[in-house]
């Protein structure tokens, strides 16, 4: 084997080449330079002419190799139609220069506009204003007066702690990690997926909508019932009609509001929201007079009478007397009470048998908290659809079970009771937890203060709850809180 190399230098060894391959090499250099002077797609050679400036021959290069593909998989570099519809879209008459220093400014003044709310404004005050609501004021009264003291703290209890389980979720994802600007459903949809912030998310709008319907109705109920009642456009002509009326009325001042609501969500909700502390001022003043008039009826309790025919009440909306018949001058006068049970106003008339047999007799409706009417309330009196609300331990004689009762001014119920509805209505008072969690983008610190506010909000309407079962249900008659609905208890009250 040889043992010895000899190393040909590069030049040497292209000298050393034949003419033949020098040849070769040559005409293969020249075929590469006519393919480069070559169009890529049309096989058409370039002309070349002192006429074109360099500045052409720069931007023909530039689309050289282009196409017109519209799709990614046709083209092998990048299409000219997207790259033209991209510099269309962001086109601008402005320099880069006039650009650039607008985006600093841009920025600077959404540095110093960042509103930095911390715990008591941005999340507590929110869920408190939200938490407290009509439910409070026109229903609460009359879930006690039906399910009694004991399982109207079932009710509250369960409610309350549904809303603070679902507070503390809440704060578990606000706490895992950065809580992005969006609210509590986009932060929901970052934390477990679009799935369960999009099902949560449409649950909250239906929520919300039927929430704003409910606050609606109540609003018409209280402004016809107490605020002015010559307001009503549609009015009762007989006895049995008052509901069908309420509802036609309900029906015109709720399109004329909610009319009005949307005008002002489309000028502008920010408006609304400078004057929540004044609404929220207003709740708390009628919560505070509600107990202000609760202390006074401790010492001076209010004259409010309830008129009852043996156990059975009735409405004095048809009548002023509550008796059957008056004595003046030693003469005896039937009242009109007389004349809606009997068939003749003289004293021999044919009258009602429950009429005849049972008493005529007042009771207080609101005798005080040294009463001891809670003993009375402590015990649920669920009752069937057009029942007569009647007082229990009050004498009375059953008449006849063939005696009509349309006509007469008894108070009748006007929806069937149990456990389950009484829950479903009173749930929507506790609902408003996300109030707080929906400014998360305005909050300093939104992983502090989004659980501390919340479930202190909870805490704080929970308390108010509690108490307001324990404060009417000390001082009030059941039939008063079953008839009242919660509208005449907190007008006497407040």
């Amino acid at each position: 084997m040889p043992t010895s190399f000899t190393v040909v230098p590069v030049e040497a060894q292209g000298e050393e080449r034949g003419p033949a391959e020098r040849d070769g090499q040559r005409q293969e250099e020249e075929e590469e330079e006519d393919e480069r002077d070559r169009g890529s797609g049309d096989g058409i050679a370039r002309e070349s002419s002192p006429f074109i400036n360099n500045a052409e021959m720069d931007r023909e290069n530039m689309y050289e190799g282009k196409n017109m593909a519209l799709f990614e998989e046709e083209m092998d570099s990048n299409p000219m139609v997207s790259s033209l519809l991209n510099k269309l879209a962001n086109y601008t008459n402005l320099t880069q220069g006039v650009v650039e220093h607008e985006a600093d400014e841009d920025s600077k003044r959404k540095e110093v506009k960042v509103p930095r709310m911390g715990t008591f404004i941005g999340v507590y005050l929110p869920c408190l204003q939200n938490i407290l609501g009509v439910i409070l004021f026109l229903r609460l009264t009359w879930i006690v007066g039906t399910a009694g003291v004991l399982e109207s703290f079932i009710i509250v209890f369960m409610c309350c702690a549904c809303t603070m389980l679902t507070a503390i979720s809440m704060s578990a994802i606000a706490t895992n990690g950065v809580v992005p600007a969006g609210g509590s459903y986009y932060m929901i949809s970052r934390s477990l997926g679009p799935e369960f912030g999009g099902a949560v998310g449409l649950c909250f709008y239906l929520g919300t909508t039927f929430a704003g319907a409910m606050y609606i109705l109540g609003t018409i109920e209280i402004l016809l019932t107490y605020i002015s009642p010559s307001a009503a456009i549609f009015k009762a002509e007989e006895v049995g009609d008052e509901t069908e009326a309420m509802l036609n009325n309900m029906r015109v001042y709720g399109t004329c509001i909610i009319t009005l609501m949307a005008i002002v969500v489309f000028v502008g909700v920010k408006y609304v929201n400078k004057l929540a502390l004044v609404f929220l001022a207003c709740v708390i003043l009628s919560i505070i007079a509600i107990y202000a008039g609760v202390i006074k009826t401790a010492f001076d309790p209010p004259d409010f009478p309830i008129c009852l025919l043996g156990n059975r009440t009735l409405s004095k909306r048809t009548f002023d007397v509550c008796a059957k018949f008056t004595e003046s001058n030693n003469e005896t006068k039937t009242t009109t009470l007389w004349h809606l049970f009997c068939d003749s106003p003289f004293l021999n008339a044919t009258c009602d048998d429950y009429f005849s047999l049972n008493n005529v007799t007042e009771i207080q409706g609101i005798p005080g908290i040294m009463s001891g009417v809670l003993t009375d309330n402590l015990w649920s009196s669920y009752s069937e659809k057009g029942s007569i609300v009647e007082k229990k331990d009050q004498p009375s004689v059953a008449g006849s079970e063939e005696t009509k009762m349309s006509g007469l001014p008894y108070v009748f119920t006007d929806i069937m009771t149990y456990f389950t509805m009484l829950v479903g209505i009173y749930f929507p008072s506790v609902t408003g937890i996300m109030a707080g969690s929906n400014r998360s983008g305005d909050l300093k610190d939104a992983q502090k203060s989004i659980p501390t506010g919340t479930i202190l909000a909870i805490s704080t309407t929970s308390f108010i709850y509690m108490e307001f079962l324990e404060v009417l249900t000390e001082g009030l008659d059941r039939v008063l809180l079953v008839r009242g609905s919660g509208r005449e208890v907190i007008t006497i009250y407040s």
